[in-house]
């Protein structure tokens, strides 16, 4: 059989193509066709919202299956309790210590740049905000009364909680167990199997969802709060080329440039969906197939970091409480400032990684160092995309955390990080097939 040479394009650089080919049609459509009732039921409402939305279940449609499996087959092969408390232990600990750094850097650059003006208050703002948890409630709410209902309803804290449960049972019962263990295995190679066959949609959910982005967003929204919206994105950025990478280099020795080539697909998957749940089955596939990192850590770490680790709702809750304090002519003293860290903090381990939630949580943020909830209202015309942007930094986070871990567990092929085509051939289920024919 006579096989081309001619090389194809990465997926990658499908998503990248996707992207700008959806802005670009979004804009052409949004300038020649103004206000046109056609282009915005039929196109932007219809055909635009349906595959974008179908792309976007097929995503979470893998999450509640994938992160139980996952969880169960990780776990289960940590037959040492110690071993299971001690990765666990670290997981958390990486996860707080950097999310309590990415706070810190927000606040201090919202304070030293000052983007808020009083001139933006306005008696008649108003926003509409469902109730936040309290404290107490996230802490109750971990535990399942019903797992088959936590999984219905997707709740992610409470589901890994029973897989971890369910896994550490497993791992202690013997020949019956590694049967059981046995099944689970197979169970996660077809999920990721299913992984693969989704991620040939990217390309073509991403344009659709990039192109709806480009018709819907409010330009003029931008107009107040631009200083607001460029502070949060450097520091988003500081965070996610800065921060990230020296932790890496620091507690692995491993490449930061190396790790950024490889985390693209990720970012950009995570960009378009602005879900760290959606994204978590393509997070999973890259860090165990292009990373290097062992199935028993990637399984363990990155579910619980697609629910705990907010780095990047963190940074946009640390800038908008100091600029609505701004705003409305607060001032916030020190122990203020501590309890937006620790609150905030906290706030980011209740956060689901769906879009939009962030803000519910802003306001249980805002409510604890008593500024007003109405502040949300100046910033919620920006928030989709800083949204998409923060969830690129959330699973940048969750990846360095697991690459870290792994390492620190002996559970990592530094080979495989460091080959820039590791992976790849996963990637393309029809280039499986095509070499399978050869």
């Amino acid at each position: 059989m006579i096989v081309s040479d001619k090389k194809q394009l990465g997926l990658t650089s499908k998503i990248l193509i996707g992207m700008a080919a959806g802005v670009l049609l979004g804009l052409l459509l949004r300038n020649t066709f103004p206000e046109n009732l056609f282009i915005k039921d039929y196109i932007t409402d219809g055909l635009f919202h349906v595959i974008g939305a179908i792309f976007i279940s097929s995503l979470k449609m893998l999450v509640v299956p994938l992160v139980f499996v996952s969880l169960v087959c990780g776990t289960s092969s940590l037959s040492d309790p110690s071993k299971l408390g001690r990765l666990g232990g670290k997981t958390i600990a990486f996860y707080l210590f950097t999310t309590a750094i990415a706070l810190t850097v927000a606040i201090l650059a919202a304070v030293v740049v000052h983007p808020g003006s009083a001139s933006l208050a306005s008696s008649t703002m108003e926003f509409s905000v469902k109730e936040a948890p309290s404290l107490a409630e996230v802490i109750i709410n971990i535990v399942p009364d019903n797992p088959v209902q936590a999984m219905t309803q997707g709740n992610m804290l409470q589901i890994i909680l029973f897989a971890v449960i369910f896994g550490f049972a497993i791992s202690h019962i013997g020949e019956r167990g590694e049967r059981i263990a046995l099944f689970f295995n197979d169970l996660n190679e077809i999920i990721m199997r299913v992984v693969t066959l989704v991620m040939q949609l990217a390309p073509y959910g991403v344009f659709a969802l990039m192109a709806k982005l480009s018709l819907t967003l409010g330009l003029e929204t931008f107009g107040s709060v631009v200083k607001y919206f460029f502070l949060v994105v450097a520091v988003l950025l500081v965070q996610a080329l800065v921060v990230y990478p020296a932790l890496l280099k620091i507690f692995s020795g491993l490449s930061p440039l190396m790790f950024l080539r490889k985390i693209r697909d990720v970012q950009l998957f995570a960009f378009s969906t602005a879900s760290s749940n959606a994204t978590l089955p393509v997070t999973i596939e890259t860090a165990e197939h292009r990373m290097g990192v062992d199935n028993k850590i990637a399984s363990f770490t990155l579910p619980l970091g697609a629910t705990i680790n907010m780095d990047g709702t963190a940074i946009m809750q640390g800038v908008a409480t100091v600029f609505i304090a701004q705003v409305f002519g607060i001032e916030l003293s020190l122990t203020d400032y501590a309890m937006v860290v620790v609150t905030a903090t906290l706030a980011s381990i209740g956060t689901a990684g769906v879009p939009g939630v962030g803000l519910i949580m802003l306001a249980m943020v805002l409510n604890q160092v008593g500024l007003p909830v109405e502040g949300i209202a100046l910033i919620i015309g920006v928030d989709r995309l800083l949204d998409m942007i923060r969830t690129a930094v959330n699973v940048t986070g969750d990846t360095v955390a697991t690459v870290v871990i792994a390492k620190s567990e002996g559970a990592f092929d530094e080979t495989t990080f460091n080959n820039s085509q590791a992976g790849k051939a996963a990637r393309s289920f029809e280039e499986q097939v095509r070499n399978a024919k050869i």
